[in-house]
């Protein structure tokens, strides 16, 4: 049977994630392009089934837009009739004149009656008179009569002069009692204007070839309407009815039948290899993400695949709230839970996979990502829930500026579509801090981190183990204190969580609450030494138990893991020498005779640059509290010997701790510290106070004590 090495299996572990992940990412990439293949080709008069925007920038003659223009060029054109014919105003006159020779024969018969004679006037084919009428020309003087037809045919002969259309003939009829000469009687103008009018007929035609030909003019004048679009300009929103002109824009722009075919796969896959080989060679040049755990890798995979399958999911369907997409939330949780620089990283993948292939692509990737980037470099270490405020607060201003950038040069900006873009990026930052803040405090935990909340709540002083550590062992509190201060301003130069190195300082001696009286520093001034009438190994034993005891009551507590570790690494492997030089003293200095691993801390030695600090930070205070140095020059001294003992029995092998942080971190040493031991002023006459012994070591203590000061 073939045995793997843990290395072999978690290089196996890391290559099969990252497979798993980048198919998923190829699939997640192509599902939309999928997708869009079969979406029912667009037709006018429908319903459009999702948003269509620009894939590029084009300008085309618009034949739909043309036509129409045409169209209503020719519609502009009114009929065209023929000028007025002379032989329809002849003909209506002579018509005229006999039936006005007709009624002036009815008129001077002798013989008829009254009645006879309206008898005979009412059988008039071209005429139909009024009873009125036809009684008041038979009672006529001839005179008159003479008068009212003279006028009758000059009234006529004017009417017919202008063109008459058959549909403005009722208006040229009721226009003749107008021409009437005003120096007839009232009852001769009314029989003048009604025997005209029985005789006004139209005299103009309309022509067919004459209005076609103008048309056909009108349309041929007509320029070729041209129109243009510019990359992610809005074609139709999703639910419009879909016109001639936007299927013709479609059917332009390729987006009427959009099938997917073999070059979208291969451009698909390239850019999805090319970012995943992106992220490998990144991730290869840093040795601190490397090192992470397995589950960590998976947690960073998923986070980034979970956004991505829903940005691919909701961006392609959405149209302006696709801009309220919280992407940049990922990238906030990966700088929380991973570090800026990761957070930073991951944000250029995940900005250009989730707009692939969108209309506006350009547009969305630059929001996506300068989004995410604000808001990485705005939420910094994340150490308070004001951060990710901020982030949000960075998101929303840099995705409106973008906004505006892209979207102000469009033909069709306006200022409500600002407005809501705008309010769009708006909400995109409040959601994405929002959603920050929840996955932090749900995936810490799993990472074995811990939150910034949870750091404030245990750095409390009524944190339940803290009080216990007060009442039990208040002088290894006072202890933890000063360490914690002293580890705390160390890590503001180096760069590493200052409320997680405080945290894991106030808790590291813990285990010191089950025997508080074997430690020095909870002895108070004249109690008896219980180490004296101990053996060495015996004394040991109960040394190391601080730590095993500690790691008992963190569980017990619940403390969370990345605490625990400094409980356990913050002696690492080193030995309690006190104890290991009594014993070597009791031996005959005779090594062999002296078993070492009874007085070796069980490790593991500290694995990271916090709980390396907390190392330091311990020895430190310990030694310069024992030795009490007169000057700072001395002070410097000691800490620099411990530093360089720790280094040179290799305890700070396992961690990416450099000089320069060891030289950073003495200098803060030295400060703190000459700040808690300064020099004591000598008052003339007087006895110092007796607290003074309770700051520096007995001289017994001191001359017996070994460098890193394990008397505990």
């Amino acid at each position: 049977m073939i045995h793997f090495s843990a290395q072999a299996r978690r290089r196996a572990y890391l290559l099969a994630l990252l497979v798993v992940s980048g198919l998923l990412a190829l699939i997640t990439v192509l599902t939309p392009l999928y997708r869009s293949s079969l979406t029912p080709v667009p037709r006018e008069g429908e319903i459009a089934a999702r948003d269509f925007r620009a894939p590029r920038t084009i300008t085309f003659i618009s034949e739909v837009m043309t036509n129409q223009r045409k169209e209503a060029a020719e519609r502009s054109i009114s009929p065209i009739y023929t000028s007025p014919d002379t032989r329809v105003a002849r003909r209506q006159l002579e018509q005229l004149r006999a039936a006005l020779a007709y009624i002036s024969s009815v008129r001077s018969d002798p013989f008829a009656s009254l009645d006879q004679k309206m008898g005979d006037l009412a059988a008039l084919d071209d005429i139909s008179l009024k009873s009125e009428t036809a009684e008041a020309i038979l009672r006529m003087a001839d005179a008159y009569w003479q008068e009212v037809q003279q006028e009758a045919i000059v009234v006529l002969e004017r009417v017919m002069s202008s063109a008459i259309r058959p549909e403005t003939l009722d208006n040229a009829r009721s226009q003749v009692p107008a021409l009437v000469t005003l120096s007839l009687t009232e009852e001769q103008a009314a029989v003048v204007a009604e025997l005209a009018a029985a005789f006004v007929a139209p005299n103009s035609e309309y022509s067919e070839s004459l209005t076609q030909a103008a048309r056909e003019q009108a349309s041929q004048a007509v320029e070729p309407v041209s129109r243009s679009f510019v990359a992610g300009q809005t074609i139709a929103l999703q639910g419009e009815v879909l016109g001639a002109d936007d299927i013709e824009a479609l059917q332009q722009l390729g987006l009427s039948e959009p099938e997917r075919d073999l070059e979208d796969v291969i451009s698909a896959v390239g850019l999805t290899l090319l970012l995943l080989f992106f992220m490998v060679i990144y991730l290869r040049r840093k040795p601190a993400f490397l090192s992470m755990e397995v589950r960590s890798f998976a947690v960073l995979a998923a986070l980034m695949l979970v956004f991505l399958v829903a940005g691919r999911s909701i961006l392609p369907f959405n149209g302006p709230a696709g801009y309220a997409f919280p992407l940049a939330s990922c990238s906030l949780a990966i700088a929380a839970l991973f570090g800026t620089e990761l957070g930073l990283i991951t944000s250029i993948p995940l900005a250009i996979l989730v707009a692939f292939g969108l209309p506006n692509a350009q547009e969305m990737t630059f929001f996506f990502l300068i989004g995410s980037l604000f808001g990485v470099l705005a939420l910094g270490r994340a150490r308070r829930v004001i951060r990710f405020l901020w982030a949000g607060a960075a998101i929303a201003v840099a995705g409106t500026i973008v906004v505006i950038v892209y979207q102000l040069p469009l033909p069709t900006v306006s200022v409500q579509n600002l407005a809501v873009f705008s309010m769009a990026a708006f909400f995109n930052g409040l959601v994405s801090a929002t959603i920050a803040i929840l996955l932090h405090l749900l995936l810490a935990p799993m990472l074995g981190q811990v939150t910034p909340i949870q750091l404030i709540d245990l750095t409390r002083p009524d944190h339940p183990l803290l009080g216990l550590l007060l009442r039990e062992a208040p002088g290894t509190y006072q202890h933890s204190l000063q360490v914690a201060n002293l580890a705390e301003q160390a890590a503001e130069r180096i760069g590493v969580d200052p409320l997680s190195i405080r945290a894991g300082a106030l808790y590291h001696d813990i285990g010191k609450t089950v025997n508080p009286a074997f430690f020095i520093e909870n002895q108070p001034p004249g109690f008896e030494n219980p180490h004296n009438s101990l053996e060495p190994e015996e004394s040991a034993r109960i040394i190391i138990a601080h730590v095993t005891d500690g790691i008992a009551l963190g569980r017990k507590y619940r403390l969370p893991r990345r605490i625990l570790n400094f409980v356990t690494e913050h002696h690492g492997t080193t030995l309690t020498r006190y104890q290991y030089y009594n014993a070597l003293k009791a031996a005959g200095d005779d090594e062999s005779r002296v078993d070492k691993t009874q007085f070796r801390y069980p490790g593991p030695r500290p694995q990271s640059r916090e709980t390396a600090l907390l190392m330091l930070a311990d020895a430190c205070e310990a030694r310069v509290r024992a030795d009490g140095p007169v000057d700072e020059e001395k002070l410097h001294e000691i800490i620099k010997d411990v530093i360089a003992s720790r280094v040179a029995s290799g305890q700070l092998d396992d961690t990416l701790i450099s000089l320069r942080d060891l030289d950073e971190i003495a200098n803060s040493f030295t400060v703190t510290l000459r700040g808690i031991y300064h020099p004591r002023i000598h008052y003339p006459n007087q006895e110092l106070p007796a607290s003074h012994d309770a700051i520096t070591i007995p001289l017994a203590h001191k001359s017996d004590a070994p460098a890193d000061l394990n008397l505990h």
